[in-house]
């Protein structure tokens, strides 16, 4: 099993066993140690490491095979990155980390300010050698930078949560930049996140994470609403939720945080008539609920997401992509819902409800489908499929060409690639869900890979 960033590597034959020993390759050339060992924070204690800067490579070794483990299947879905570049990660031969001290001087003594950050005890000093300190709190001030979507409370605590329990979220703007407090139960916590998230994109790009230590160590939040939440108190009251100060940034564009989403594909009738396709291309960004094709409009569609933040990624990632030739335009509705028709009211079957949908990915706390979110590609991740030859017979029958096709290591999952963006969105729209038979349904979405 490997992580793979990209790696043009042939892989061998025999991939190792799992081990808590991992090999990362592809390292950018002034990459530090303390990144290399954010890699593995999140996943568990680090152990050991040894830095081989002239091949571009690192051994890290976590404190546990379940660890290593489990950090192997999250990049495997998630391509891994330092400093923007994508790196390789695969099981090391080695079933232990055996470094000479004296030669990996640097790399032990920053993991041995980390471990004894996560241990809560005081790293020791070594003249000429620079070391993490100790978190000073739980708190973390975060700066958005290229903010061209919104970001809102809840994606940050989407994001925050993985590296432990977030209590409480302030966020407000200051000198035109969208900021938030964000505190965690532990410090520990908020020092993995740093390592881990400073300088990293929310979104495809853009939405630049800027990330330091807050001065506070607690904070104080009155109300539970947008702009601000204790996840230990769900008494509060939600306030009236306006802030005090003007809202320059691109967030304040956006005060009312829409569900719904108008599609609008000119010169196609056919397409959206069904009540299939809007919810399978739409579907990928979030929950799809209702469905409306206008009576007077057949070629435009509105469509109810879960959430604000579903419609918003849904209209970012899809406005301006093409489908059956024409572009389709993706724009935030004045509706707050899609409603339903009266009862005994015929519509002519264009208004359909999804509440129930087994379509849906998001519907799970906590997901990992919140992690795979990106925009059209013509590379599509796979899962639940069969053997190559059916899988490319059946995305070849789309309409498609299919250009490339690559097994994971355990054959569950694959990566396919078309020829072109708008052959996997109607790839995608024909197969998600298709029925493989054998209570077995093929799931499919975009990939950030490529083969």
């Amino acid at each position: 099993m490997a992580a793979n960033g990209g790696d043009t590597k042939k892989q061998r034959l025999d991939d190792p066993p799992p081990s808590r020993v991992l090999h990362i390759r592809k390292l950018p050339s002034e990459v530090s140690e303390t990144e290399v060992i954010a890699l593995g924070l999140p996943f568990g204690k680090v152990t050991n490491i040894l830095m081989l800067k002239g091949k571009n490579q690192a051994f890290l070794e976590l404190g546990t095979e379940e660890a290593a483990i489990t950090m192997v299947n999250y990049y495997t879905a998630v391509t891994p990155q330092v400093r923007n570049t994508p790196v390789f990660i695969q099981y090391s031969n080695h079933k232990e980390l055996k470094t000479d001290s004296a030669l990996n001087q640097r790399a032990q003594a920053v993991l041995q300010a980390v471990s004894a950050v996560q241990d809560g005890s005081s790293p020791s000093s070594d003249a000429g050698i620079v070391e993490l300190a100790p978190p000073p709190s739980p708190v973390l001030r975060i700066i958005i930078d290229n903010m061209f979507y919104p970001v809102t409370l809840d994606v940050l605590q989407q994001i925050f949560s993985k590296f432990g329990t977030v209590m409480k979220i302030i966020t407000f703007t200051k000198n035109n930049q969208f900021q938030a407090l964000l505190q965690f139960s532990d410090p520990v916590n908020a020092q993995q996140a740093k390592l881990s998230l400073d300088g990293q994109n929310i979104y495809n790009s853009c939405c630049t994470l800027r990330i330091d230590f807050s001065k506070l160590v607690n904070l104080n939040v009155k109300y539970n609403n947008d702009k601000s939440r204790d996840y230990t108190r769900p008494d509060l009251p939600t306030g009236d939720g306006e802030s005090t100060t003007k809202d320059h940034s691109l967030l304040g564009k956006f005060k009312m945080v829409y569900t719904v989403v108008v599609i609008q594909a000119f010169g196609i009738t056919s397409v959206l008539l069904s009540c299939r396709n809007p919810v399978r291309s739409t579907g990928v960004y979030g929950d799809v609920q209702r469905v409306k094709i206008l009576y007077n409009k057949k070629d435009s569609a509105l469509i109810q997401l879960a959430d604000g933040n579903q419609a918003q990624l849904a209209m970012s990632h899809l406005n301006g992509q093409k489908i059956f030739g024409k572009v389709m335009r993706v724009t935030l509705s004045k509706h707050q819902t899609v409603a339903l028709p009266r009862e005994g009211l015929d519509d002519q079957l264009l208004t359909k409800d999804y509440s129930g949908s087994p379509l849906h990915r998001f519907k799970k706390p906590g997901s990992k489908n919140f992690q795979n979110i990106f925009p059209p590609s013509a590379t599509l991740h796979l899962s639940n499929g069969i053997g190559e030859d059916d899988l490319r017979l059946l995305f070849s029958n789309t309409g498609g060409t299919v250009k490339a096709f690559k097994f994971f290591q355990d054959r569950k999952m694959a990566l396919i690639q078309m020829t072109s963006v708008e052959e996997a969105i109607q790839a995608l729209i024909d197969l998600h869900n298709y029925d493989m038979g054998g209570n077995h349904h093929l799931k499919v979405s975009f990939s950030k890979s490529t083969i």
